[in-house]
């Protein structure tokens, strides 16, 4: 996720992240509403044995309120009851500084890094002569989700790799703060430097080969080497396609688009595909927009136009006076085939339109259909999950190759009583109809935020991370924060006001059934530093003072069913803690226990983790390193290119800080944290 999105460029320095603004005009209640007037008492005896605990760990003469301190009998009988973490590793110390640390015994070695050549003809990366040419052969910016698809087993793969967005201070020389790079100003922003932005998107296939001496290499010159840019030809599939909403200058046919921007988070699917989501797509889009366009509620409600980018200054279709439909392209999940270097990408529009954060799935042991989870990764808006009508057929990949353009797309309502229901998003139904606004089904999906607010979805605390745990079924939302919720709005699913650390649901199935109408949910941690009573953080009183964490973005389970967490905004209130990867326990008495794994380098959040089938490979991706160089004390000031607070992973004074791929092994091999 980028940390860092602003809502316009009047106005940059100190305005909240573009996902910290809220566009949901609706009165709907909030998760924070529901979880206020819910409180089970499981959830609450777990959480007062969490603080007894803690408290009794606390220095001598600490009595914070809310807490209750624990005598030597309960702490034995604790001590007796509790069982060892799932994960096996020695923490590494939380902090922060210019590089990156990972725990004892283990190895995390660079896998590539923006501008290493990809494809054979790519020149060598030259931070000083960067062209539109030049980048669209070599590895992209800001890498975010990763999807490992095996070749030879664990130790040669296909890597697929989303590239979110530009660090645009961190990107070029000669910018002389954040303000100027983000201020979509052409006479700051050049054509040329508009030209390597569009590259740097999209996202990249390398293959990746594990050497004899248990180091990971991308292999050169590879037939499924690929770059996916702003600019790549994609077909639109599914209910929208060809509807007048998705028809341009460029493509009457509404079936054809160039390109896909700012990619997050995604999946794999078990036909070996990778989908991959279009998040901030407001912030490419220069207005103003028309006043009494037929599209302007839609813009509204997705924050267009966002002023970040300059593209629109050159590139007609990303100005919303020029090609009004184009905005209504974006926003969606694209299905690729990273086998097939020269397939079409396909943006699958049955699954809605919105800033999509995640498309993990699982095969519904109930049904055999294939279902699909996705956050609108925004404060106050909502979790969707799809349903394919067809039934996934295993070992026949071509019969389900398109079996995510006909489905159904339901969006989460939570309940007080501790259970939630999916509400279809089905043009005809309640109040999708024309009274509203809505002509067709392709309307509710272009348009799906405001479907949506009519059903009365419940409002979340920037839904990001949506997966279900292949081995339990129980699926996991990361709410990463929502510093606007103000006292008077606190509930039960978010007590919390100014809810800067977030949190994490649980969603349990009934009989495992992926499809069902109804499900139950509960918290499974509410982050921050459980020693500070009034961050009100909730971990397993066996998390030591390393371990806890804030802000939650993406999560992974490995082949055990055990779940892995990377962060995004962990350091953003100058807590001393930089972003990383955490194991967070889900079962048994250590439920709720959390471990820091790996620390990322100053600036930079840790994205995308992804482990090999047999365990002994996690990859992550760790995107904008040196970005809000404020936020670390010990520098204190703004980073740009030609002064950044790290220059990770390189440390040569010539070459900027570049996103990474990190691959960690154990030292002597092994699987991981086992």
């Amino acid at each position: 996720m980028n940390t860092t999105e602003r809502a316009s460029f009047e106005a940059i320095d100190g305005m909240d992240d573009d996902e910290d603004n809220e566009t949901n005009p609706t009165t709907s209640p909030t998760i924070g509403d529901i979880i206020a007037e819910r409180m089970d008492r499981r959830d609450l005896m777990r959480g007062l044995l969490a603080s007894t605990v803690l408290a009794a760990a606390l220095p001598a003469g600490f009595m914070a309120a809310g807490f209750m301190a624990a005598g030597p009998a309960q702490a034995q009988a604790q001590t007796a009851k509790s069982t060892r973490s799932a994960f096996s590793f020695k923490e590494v110390t939380a902090g922060v500084d210019g590089n990156h640390h990972i725990a004892e015994g283990y190895d995390a070695d660079i896998l590539i890094r923006w501008g290493d050549p990809i494809m054979p003809d790519a020149l060598p990366f030259d931070p000083m002569a960067q062209t539109g040419a030049r980048q669209a052969r070599q590895f992209g910016y800001n890498n975010d989700f990763l999807g490992y698809f095996p070749l030879k087993g664990s130790n040669r793969g296909l890597l697929a790799v989303n590239h979110e967005y530009t660090s645009t201070e961190l990107l070029f020389p000669g910018l002389k703060s954040v303000s100027d790079a983000r201020s979509a100003d052409p006479a700051k922003i050049t054509r040329q430097m508009a030209e390597v932005e569009m590259m740097a998107h999209g996202g990249s296939v390398v293959e990746i080969e594990r050497g004899k001496d248990g180091k990971w290499a991308v292999v050169e010159r590879s037939k499924y080497a690929r770059r996916i840019t702003a600019e790549t030809p994609m077909e639109i599939t599914g209910p929208a396609a060809g509807h007048d909403r998705m028809k341009t200058k460029a493509d009457p046919t509404g079936r054809r688009v160039l390109g896909m921007i700012n990619n997050c988070a995604g999946g794999t699917t078990p036909w070996g595909t990778w989908v991959t989501c279009e998040e901030n797509i407001n912030n490419y889009s220069l207005g103003p927009v028309p006043a009494g366009h037929r599209e302007e509620a839609n813009w509204k409600r997705i924050g267009i136009p966002g002023r970040r980018y300059a593209w629109g200054h050159y590139v007609d279709r990303f100005k919303v006076e020029k090609e009004p439909n184009e905005p209504n392209r974006f926003g969606w999940i694209v299905e690729i085939d990273p086998y097939d270097p020269t397939s079409m990408p396909k943006k699958r529009t049955a699954l809605g339109r919105f800033k999509h954060e995640g498309a993990a799935g699982i095969v519904n042991p109930k049904g055999g259909q294939y279902v699909l989870y996705s956050g609108d990764d925004q404060i106050n808006d909502y979790v969707y999950r799809f349903v394919t009508r067809g039934k996934v057929v295993p070992g026949k990949r071509a019969e389900n190759m398109n079996l995510l353009d006909e489905g159904v797309l339901s969006v989460a309502k939570f309940g007080a009583d501790g259970t939630m229901e999916w509400l279809p998003l089905i043009f005809g139904q309640g109040p999708l109809t024309a009274a509203n606004g809505f002509a067709s089904q392709a309307d509710v999906l272009i348009e799906t935020r405001r479907a949506a607010d009519l059903l009365g979805a419940t409002k979340l605390d920037r839904p990001e991370d949506v997966e279900a745990n292949p081995k339990t079924g129980r699926i996991y939302i990361m709410l990463t924060k929502n510093a606007g919720r103000k006292p008077n709005e606190v509930d039960a699913v978010n007590p919390r006001a100014d809810n800067k650390h977030g949190h994490i649901v649980e969603l349990t199935p009934p009989e495992g059934d992926q499809s069902a109408a109804r499900m139950k949910w509960e918290i499974l941690v509410k982050c921050g530093d459980p020693s500070v009573a009034t961050v009100g953080a909730n971990f397993n009183p066996l998390t030591s003072k390393d371990g806890w964490f804030s802000n939650p973005d993406n999560c992974a389970f490995d082949a055990m069913g055990r779940m892995w967490i990377s962060t995004d905004g962990n350091a953003d209130d100058f807590n001393g803690r930089s972003d990383g990867i955490w194991a967070l326990d889900t079962e048994g008495a250590a439920r709720g226990t959390s471990k820091h794994f790996y620390r990322a380098p100053a600036g930079a959040e840790v994205c995308g983790p992804c482990m090999t089938p047999d365990m002994q490979t996690f990859f992550i991706a760790v995107q904008h390193p040196a970005e809000d160089g404020k936020e670390w004390k010990a520098w204190g000031k703004d980073s740009t290119f030609d002064d950044p607070s790290t220059r990770w992973p390189d440390f040569k004074p010539n070459l900027p800080p570049r996103p990474s791929i990190v691959a960690i092994t154990r030292k002597g091999g092994g699987k991981i944290a086992v």
